[in-house]
């Protein structure tokens, strides 16, 4: 049985796969919330984000599993909190605003919440596995970060575009 680690134990590589748990943990939970979100958005481009985002999002959790084995590890989450809660306050915007012409502004904001909680943990894992010269996990953390951006930015875009405005305009 392998002892437990001392804090003064514990290294970057201990950190870097305990956010890997993390986000791979986070990934899954997505991987639920997701449909529940494109079926309670009215816009049709909403939807759509929602739906194409969940495709990616299976990418990813593909990728983790291949960071996991380049860091000699098995694939296995361990409870996200942040996560957890972000979640938990999308579910609270569809409860609340339930055909409400605000429904669709509340969703896209909860999704740029989850967005920018996996830009923050793909970035640092980025950087961390670089200072571990883990180059292929670098690389499959790249481009996550990067799609994760491009969602982010096109959710920007349909709220500006779009969503926000016909929330404004149904409501006056």
């Amino acid at each position: 049985m392998a002892e437990s680690k001392t804090l003064n134990d514990k290294t970057l590589n201990d950190m870097f796969i305990d956010a890997l748990k993390d986000v791979y943990y986070a990934e899954k939970q997505i991987l639920r919330a997701l449909p529940k979100m494109a079926k309670a958005a009215n816009s049709k481009e909403l939807k759509a984000a929602f739906e194409k985002h969940r495709d990616e999002t299976e990418t990813h959790v593909e990728r983790l599993a291949q960071v996991f084995e380049i860091a000699g590890k098995a694939a296995r989450g361990k409870t996200c909190e942040a996560i957890l809660g972000i979640v938990e306050e999308g579910k609270a915007v569809m409860e609340d605003y339930e055909g409400s012409p605000a429904l669709d502004a509340g969703l896209l904001a909860s999704a740029q919440s989850v967005e920018h909680y996996e830009i923050a943990r793909y970035g640092t894992l980025k950087a961390w596995a670089q200072q571990l010269g883990m180059k292929d996990a670098v690389s499959l953390l790249d481009q996550t970060l990067a799609e994760e951006t491009r969602t982010d930015e096109l959710l920007t875009k349909l709220g500006v575009g779009s969503v926000n405005k016909a929330a404004l305009a149904k409501a006056a």
